[in-house]
């Protein structure tokens, strides 16, 4: 007699906790039962116990502090946006947008944030909305770390001028870091962070004491990087790194 394969669960059906977290990539199933045993998995904020069945789609499950995403419909993705490209889907105007490059994401995403035509670099993807609206609102304070090719030799006093802060016409702004990477002739290489997304901020604020930017790269959005990535391609977040970003964004908003 033919033996009968194992039933999927419907959605919205509880699975045992063991194979949700052997599913999410945390280890094998037997390891996963004895991450739950010791105690260091919660679920919905409770601990939880050997047995326990959740739904995928709703439980907010913690391993050592870290959440995990269990629903399997989640997608968080880097895209590494070319210059020229519009931080849209699409664009009325024909130009070259997000769209372009996403053809093999079969799921419906939006974008983390925008990045204007003429910069480059990390733009995060995702369908979720709850974690992207938390990652630019800017009561979370979640740094972007940007990379700037300005003219050069670079006074220290710009460095300087800029963590303490100026006045722009829509009010004062300050960088969190400011570190010179490298002169070549009249032209410097800055890496900058700061914590706020107002539009063309960094482009702006080195445009008010004297510098203006003529290339900009984005290479990180809070803890995750762009790295090697090339243009125009875009790789899954590792587990690590989502559980990172959630818990960059776990703590209460700061007053702004």
């Amino acid at each position: 007699m033919p033996v009968a394969s194992p039933r999927e669960p419907e959605p919205g059906e509880p699975i045992r906790l063991q194979k949700l977290l052997a599913a999410a990539g945390v280890g094998s199933r037997r390891s996963c039962e004895e991450l739950i045993a010791d105690g260091r998995v919660t679920v919905d904020g409770e601990v939880a116990s050997l047995g326990d069945r959740v739904d995928p789609g709703t439980a907010v499950v913690h391993v050592d502090g870290e959440r995990v995403v269990t629903d399997p419909r989640m997608v968080y993705l880097a895209f590494n946006k070319p210059r020229g490209v519009v931080s849209t889907m699409d664009d009325e105007q024909g130009r070259a947008a997000l769209a372009d490059y996403l053809g093999g994401v079969d799921t419906r995403v939006f974008h983390v944030g925008r990045l204007d035509a003429d910069s480059e670099g990390l733009l995060l993807l995702t369908n979720d909305g709850d974690l992207a609206h938390r990652l630019t609102h800017p009561s979370y304070g979640v740094a972007k770390t940007y990379l700037c090719q300005v003219p050069g030799p670079l006074p220290a006093a710009v460095g300087r001028r800029l963590r303490a802060g100026i006045v722009l016409e829509d009010g004062p702004a300050a960088l969190d870091s400011f570190r010179v990477v490298d002169t070549v002739r009249k032209s410097a290489l800055v890496e900058v962070s700061l914590h706020e997304g107002r539009k063309h901020i960094v482009r702006r604020m080195f445009a008010e004491v004297g510098y203006p930017v003529s290339r900009l790269v984005r290479t990180a959005v809070g803890p995750v990087k762009l790295g090697q990535l090339k243009p125009g391609q875009t790789r899954q977040l590792n587990r690590r790194e989502i559980a990172a970003l959630f818990t960059e964004v776990a703590h209460a908003p700061t007053a702004s």
